[in-house]
């Protein structure tokens, strides 16, 4: 017992030290339970096989899918535009968007995606976005308590109950005590933040890191010399292949993509493929041809091939349907994008043209314009000869781009183009995704579909990459925060090592003890002490080391474990009084120009009184 008191005692420490790892502080704390023969290795190893552990990794697929496709940004962007110039009409839009986001993904990424929204809709609206990332922030956590899976600590009770043989929770019993928590957070932070956070977020203090995809758009007007050919069943070009048109050098233009529509034919389901234009590509029927060149050289070449001019109004998922999102002639990134790259003095492609140059051939990249100083050269490329310190724009496939910026002998790619692709939507994957994540909460929430919790999120992480959400499965594997999954699988094992050692049944005790047997008293005992430790540590490691103590103190007393163990949760999600206690307060903490001070004067008086309603709401809610 005193050596397990050690270990963890030493692992709080580390904890709230903050300058290790802590993650690696949970394998530590491991590698010593297994030194001093606390655990057999099957038993410290028993969290790496959790289900829970591997549920929270293929949430974090699911949750980046949701995010990689733009389906979140889709759906809170457009509900927060509901709020015109009202300011609280705003702060409560914000409240429950956030909140319902972050019922299914993880916080942090809530927050992430909903940031740059609210300060542009706030910028627009006149309204001060210091009120409101700081409810942003508060409102990601609360929303966490809606469903079982919205926050690590929701799913570490559910083992907890399991393990000691009760019933498992559903996946919306969280619902009712994360309705209350936003009902609370509204009713507080509307006027504490109005009395000490007037003076936030006036100043925009955020600086550009180099040139976005949309800026290079307009710098090389991209847009002012495309155009859009559609290929019908009368066209010539049907079955030829891009030799063969040979447009480059007939029409002085420059075919830039192919859009070929793929899957269903129900409108819903139905998506858009971007293909480079090789050489050898064959086109085919409703291919939409996106070129660059003069107008009257566009026009020459679609009445030589019967080729179908479009507006900015059609759609290029069905002919001739008209599409209120397709704003005309424009450049979507999605497999294909675009970067800048400068030509060192000493290139070996100096003097030689553009297509000389061999960037298709060798690269399978385009072309598209070169800035030389002052002058931007969008026309009759091929037959330009290049400087030193030219500036080229090319497009291509992600990939090769990220190719392109491996060869530094002959030019320097600027910016962070592979960081801009990871930071592009599939939007047009979006309604897939959606069917996917409604898949996997059917799974968990009919229990006619006899499916696990652990088996639909496995299900649902694995069609999201079958089905192209993500770019790769390198792309998904990324999105997992491996830190949270090797700390929760380390910790988990320290609360067996509590229970065998007796650790738990003596705090428990003490607690009981000292609070006495009132479930009331008891409930708050727990409810403030895990408060009080999320403040110092990650409320992942305080719900581990909590939920064996609450679930000891309430067989020790007679009452359900459920109240007291929802009280864990909440407690563990409910931090507000530190900008360091959870990630989202810390994300918005420079955007909207908070101090410490900040988050005592609002965040403190929210978490106490969040409290105070919890010890009485939740024994209505779940009867002890």
């Amino acid at each position: 017992m005193l050596a397990t008191l050690i270990i963890l005692g030493l692992s709080v420490v580390f904890f709230v030290w903050g300058k290790i790892r802590s993650d690696i502080v949970a394998l530590c704390a491991l590698i010593a339970l297994l030194i001093f023969h606390i655990l057999t290795p099957a038993e410290a190893l028993s969290g790496f096989s959790n289900s829970v552990v591997i549920m929270m990794a293929g949430l974090f697929i699911v949750g980046g899918a949701i995010f990689q496709t733009g389906l979140a940004k889709m759906i809170s962007s457009r509900i927060l535009k509901l709020a015109g110039k009202s300011e609280t009409r705003l702060f409560l839009l914000v409240m429950i968007v956030t909140s319902a986001i972050g019922a299914f993904v993880s916080n942090t990424g809530t927050v992430a995606l909903m940031l740059p929204i609210v300060v542009s809709l706030a910028a627009g609206a006149g309204v001060n976005s210091g009120r409101l990332l700081m409810p942003l922030a508060f409102a990601s956590s609360m929303g966490g308590m809606m469903t079982l899976i919205g926050t690590p600590p929701n799913l570490i009770i559910q083992d907890t109950l399991t393990g000691a043989g009760y019933e498992p929770l559903g996946f919306f019993s969280f619902l009712p005590v994360g309705l209350v928590c936003v009902a609370v957070g509204v009713l507080v932070l509307l006027p504490l933040t109005k009395i000490f956070l007037s003076e936030k977020g006036k100043k925009d203090d955020r600086a550009a890191s180099g040139k976005s995809l949309s800026q290079l758009v307009k710098e090389y007007s991209l847009a002012d010399n495309l155009f859009r050919l559609r290929v019908t069943g009368s066209s010539d070009v049907a079955g030829k292949t891009v030799v063969d048109l040979d447009l480059r050098n007939r029409y002085g233009l420059n075919l830039m993509e192919v859009r070929r529509g793929e899957g269903s034919q129900h409108r819903f389901l139905k998506t858009v493929t971007q293909k480079l234009a090789s050489s050898d590509t064959v086109f085919q029927e409703g291919d939409v041809l996106y070129v660059s060149g003069e107008a009257e050289n566009v026009s020459c070449f679609a009445d030589d091939f019967f080729l179908e001019m479009m507006d900015g109004h059609s759609s290029e998922m069905a002919a001739g349907a008209p599409s209120s999102t397709d704003a005309g002639n424009t450049l979507d990134f999605y497999d294909i994008g675009i970067a800048e790259i400068v030509l060192m003095p000493t290139s070996t492609i100096i003097g030689r043209t553009v297509k000389d140059a061999g960037f298709r051939d060798k690269f399978n990249v385009n072309v598209l314009g070169i800035r030389r100083k002052k002058e931007y050269i969008l026309h009759d490329l091929g037959k330009e000869k290049l400087h030193g310190g030219d500036v080229l724009l090319v497009q291509g496939a992600w990939q090769d781009i990220g190719r392109l910026s491996r060869e530094d002998a002959d030019w320097v790619v600027l910016g962070q183009p592979m960081e801009q692709a990871a930071r592009v939507t599939l939007d047009y994957k979006a309604p897939v995704a959606a069917l996917i994540m409604l898949l996997m909460i059917a799974m968990m929430v009919f229990d006619f579909i006899k499916v696990e919790p652990v088996t639909a999120v496995l299900i649902a992480a694995v069609l999201m990459i079958l089905t192209g959400c993500f770019r790769s499965v390198e792309a998904a594997y990324k999105t997992i925060n491996w830190e949270t999954v090797v700390l929760f699988a380390g910790m988990m094992p320290m609360s067996l090592a509590l229970e065998k050692t007796g650790v738990s049944a003596m705090i428990s005790g003490a607690l009981v003890g000292g609070l006495g047997s009132n479930p009331y008293v008891l409930m708050a005992g727990i409810y403030f002490t895990t408060s009080l430790m999320t403040m110092f540590i990650s409320n992942t490691v305080t719900a581990v080391l909590m939920a064996p103590i609450a679930l000891t103190c309430a067989m020790q007393v007679g009452i359900s474990p459920v109240p007291l163990l929802f009280g864990v949760t909440v407690a563990a999600s409910m931090c507000f009084a530190s900008p360091f206690s959870t990630p989202p307060n810390a994300l918005v903490m420079p955007a909207g120009q908070y101090t410490f001070m900040d988050y005592i004067k609002v965040g403190l008086p929210l978490q106490i009184i969040m409290g105070v309603v919890m010890v009485f709401v939740l024994p209505l809610l779940f009867p002890f």
